[in-house]
């Protein structure tokens, strides 16, 4: 018995050293998976394509030769430090699988469209690097190997060297920055989020210690959730942002010029004059807000229209001022004071300084008292540094149910205009000289940037479209950002010479203008409704229009023309469309108070052939 338990322990003991082994060789298997793993995890993705690289130098070559895209060059000339190398990668990366050229903005149909269509660098407007947004710190790829080693080969001239700063731990660091919209939060694994711009919190102790960029140094120490003096300065800096955006908008308000131009903007003066005077069922006994009031002239009006309360709302301080001044040199501010004959207040307008938005907490104005909100809130294009917000804020917060909104209605509209709508009829012929290599440049920049000029009614070649139209009464705030489809036709009747055997009369659209008109309408304006209108078939505003210009000008002819080469490509002089559709995208930029806009264009031929033609993208500065 003593032997076979002795044989027993033994053969157990050998078992023992058998597992073992085969543990070990599992072992060892595991860890080759795992070399495997992380050696094909650290390959480096090219920006464009499926290529893996073994060094970044690898790839930024491969990436030149390829994809003309120059790191090193865009490094240099854009003086990147390290920060700015890291969100020009990831601004690539975002718009690669969008199938959008990082470059000119273009929206491609595939990837493929887009690696044939890639180019070398445009100068960017207003010589802004569209990557150099924080949204941008956030690795776009999860494991990015790129981002760990993109300066692996700077020879000694990094400019972190005065910083030094563990950057695996700064990248950990950055995936866990969520910036959406207006907010910014840092989000920690024990409390997401931890810190948010827009909740008031204040830190006890904050540090100034920061980068040019907003980035805090010493970042890696914003992992100890306890700390938090840090973060809430990032998410401090991401609402400055906003503040100064307000604050130049509103600073640029100051100026007395811009007054003058939009009280001499007759169409749109005598326009609100009309509506508030010649409405008295509306205005008479009424309390009324203007929004952003300027100089006060529409709250005058108000006053003048007998209502018992004007509340005139100005952001700026300076402007603020002056229209209680101007108020008070009419006999119209409102003091508290009685009026030893009447009995009666001295004056109805009283001005708050700040942003309407600010109102609410002061409680200067009680929720839901006013019975007629008046606002002057457009901007270029409509929403162009418009006031649309705050107009939708202070009509959800004070106006009584049923109260007035003036204007009421806003509608944009659009039009295909010709060649006399661009600079080229002008550069060919210059006291003589043919100077039109000049206009063709300014056509061609012209595809890229939105105008903000006068289109004469006669340039205008095509029907005008409603693009799309807004209920001030009910609108949301998400509903400023649209897409509307609108077809273009030539104006007028049929070619007379579109019967067989004749040439058709060609036109040549350039581009899209918009413009827009607000109404006073009936619903509110029983007596006198009226019409602001910016059109260029109208006498000419402040406003003027807008002009996106097609990338090339496209041919066009009168529907029923027959004699046409129905094989040659739509929009060309030997087959011109007979429509133009155009897909139209507005939308609030990432920049406070800008808009983007997007067009996408598809002639239709005869048989309903068709045509498209690359996306432009237009943003409103």
């Amino acid at each position: 018995m003593a032997m076979e338990e002795s044989n027993t322990t033994y053969m157990e003991v050998e078992e023992d050293d058998n597992s073992d082994d085969d543990r070990d060789q599992n072992w060892d298997d595991y860890e080759e998976d795992e070399d495997e793993e992380e050696a094909i995890n650290s390959k480096l993705l090219c920006l464009f394509c499926d290529s893996l690289y073994n060094s970044s130098n690898a790839l930024f070559d491969h990436c030149s030769s390829a994809h003309r895209f120059h790191f090193n060059n865009l490094k240099t000339t854009f003086a990147l430090d390290f920060y700015g190398c890291f969100k020009l990668i990831n601004y690539v990366r975002s718009k690669v699988v969008e199938n959008k050229c990082w470059s000119c903005g273009i929206v491609c149909r595939s990837k493929e469209d887009l690696l044939n269509h890639l180019h070398e660098v445009v100068s960017f407007d207003n010589g802004k690097c569209p990557w150099n947004d924080d949204e941008f710190l956030k690795p776009f790829l999860n494991e990015d190997a790129l981002l760990y080693s993109f300066d692996e080969d700077d020879e000694g001239e990094d400019d972190m060297d005065d910083m030094p700063v563990d950057k695996e731990e700064l990248i950990k660091d950055f995936e866990q920055i969520s910036i959406d919209g207006d907010d910014f939060t840092f989000e920690t694994e024990e409390n997401k989020p931890t810190v948010s711009c827009l909740s008031g919190e204040k830190s006890a102790s904050m540090t100034d210690s920061t980068l040019s960029n907003g980035i805090v140094a010493g970042v890696s120490s914003y992992r100890n959730p306890n700390d938090q003096d840090s973060s809430l300065y990032i998410a401090k800096v991401a609402a400055n942002k906003i503040k100064d955006v307000n604050k130049s908008y509103f600073g640029g308000y100051s100026s007395y010029g811009i007054h003058r131009d939009m009280i001499s903007d007759k169409v749109r003066t005598d326009a609100y004059r009309q509506a508030i005077l010649e409405n008295p069922s509306l205005l008479k006994g009424a309390v009324v807000m203007d929004v952003g009031c300027g100089t006060g002239i529409l709250s005058l009006f108000a006053a003048q229209a007998g209502a018992s309360r004007v509340i005139a709302v100005e952001a700026s301080e300076k402007m603020a001022a002056v229209a209680a001044q101007i108020a008070k040199d009419n006999n119209l501010l409102r003091t508290g004071s009685k009026n030893e004959e009447s009995g009666q207040d001295n004056g109805v307008m009283e001005v708050v300084q700040g942003m309407v938005e600010e109102l609410k907490s002061t409680q200067k104005v009680q929720p839901h008292s006013v019975d007629v909100l008046v606002s002057e809130w457009m901007g270029y294009c409509l929403h162009y540094e418009s006031m649309l917000s705050s107009v939708l804020y202070a009509r959800d917060q004070f106006l009584k149910p049923g109260g007035a909104v003036l204007p009421d209605m806003a509608t944009m509209f659009a039009a295909g205009f010709g060649r006399g709508g661009t600079s080229i009829p002008f550069w060919e012929n210059v006291y003589g000289f043919n100077m039109s290599c000049i206009g063709e440049e300014i056509v061609k920049d012209a595809s890229r940037i939105p105008i903000v000029d006068v289109i004469e009614s006669r340039d205008i070649i095509t029907n005008s479209t409603v693009l799309q139209n807004f209920d001030l009464v009910t609108m949301k705030l998400e509903e400023m950002d649209f897409t509307a489809v609108v077809e273009l036709e030539l104006k007028g009747e049929t070619s007379t010479n579109g019967c067989t055997g004749s040439k058709p009369i060609t036109s040549w659209c350039y581009g899209v203008v918009i413009w827009f008109d607000t109404g006073f309408t009936g619903r509110f304006c029983k007596e006198k409704p009226t019409t602001l209108s910016t059109s260029p078939h109208t006498t000419s505003t402040h406003w003027s229009q807008t002009i996106l210009t097609f990338s090339e000008p496209i041919a066009m002819v009168s529907p029923g023309t027959l004699n046409i080469d129905k094989m040659a490509a739509v929009g060309t002089d030997a087959c011109p469309a007979v429509k133009i559709q155009c897909r139209i995208s507005v939308v609030r930029a990432s920049q406070h108070r800008s808009i983007d806009i997007s067009m996408e264009l598809t002639g239709i031929g005869p048989l309903d052939r068709k045509r498209n033609w690359p996306a432009q993208m237009f943003n409103l500065l």
